[in-house]
């Protein structure tokens, strides 16, 4: 079997290494890029939301948000309905910084597709989206302290 998993994360390795260089000059430190775009992109969104979109547990989101919080990217407002939600939203010092992390993103994805052509990124990015659902749940179930069966197999 063809190890794609190993490509795909040298690839993800790779570019959040160059994008946290990138944008270390900016007060971003470790993947606050990502908390950051997440937010712009999604005004309001909660916490655990995030975490899940971002594919990490809710202690290391807590972290990146109180410190995007304490640089001035971001503001948590509590929710009018429920006082319990506080809802997270890009400052006015963040929404400076989006356009530049989109900037990065694209120039990214021009550079990692160059050599391919309009129709394999289509298929590629189709592909990978049937990836990502495939691990969705996967990755929710784990996170609720289900285990996968493999080793079961090992016991038979």
């Amino acid at each position: 079997m063809i190890d794609v998993l190993r490509d795909i994360g040298a690839i993800a390795r790779a570019l959040d290494s160059i994008a946290n260089i990138e944008f270390k000059d900016f007060q971003l430190s470790k993947g606050q890029y990502l908390y950051l775009i997440r937010i712009s992109e999604n005004p309001g969104i909660i916490p655990d939301k995030l975490a899940e979109m971002i594919k990490v547990d809710r202690t290391t989101a807590a972290r990146a948000i109180k410190k995007l919080e304490e640089k001035g990217f971001i503001k948590k407002k509590t929710d009018v309905e429920n006082k319990k939600i506080r809802r997270l939203f890009i400052t006015e010092k963040g929404a400076e910084l989006a356009p530049i992390i989109k900037l990065e993103n694209d120039y990214s994805n021009q550079i990692a597709l160059q050599q391919l052509s309009e129709q394999e990124i289509a298929a590629f990015s189709q592909t990978l989206k049937k990836v990502v659902a495939n691990i969705d749940d996967e990755w929710l179930s784990v996170k609720k302290g289900n285990k996968w069966p493999y080793l079961e197999k090992t016991k038979e």
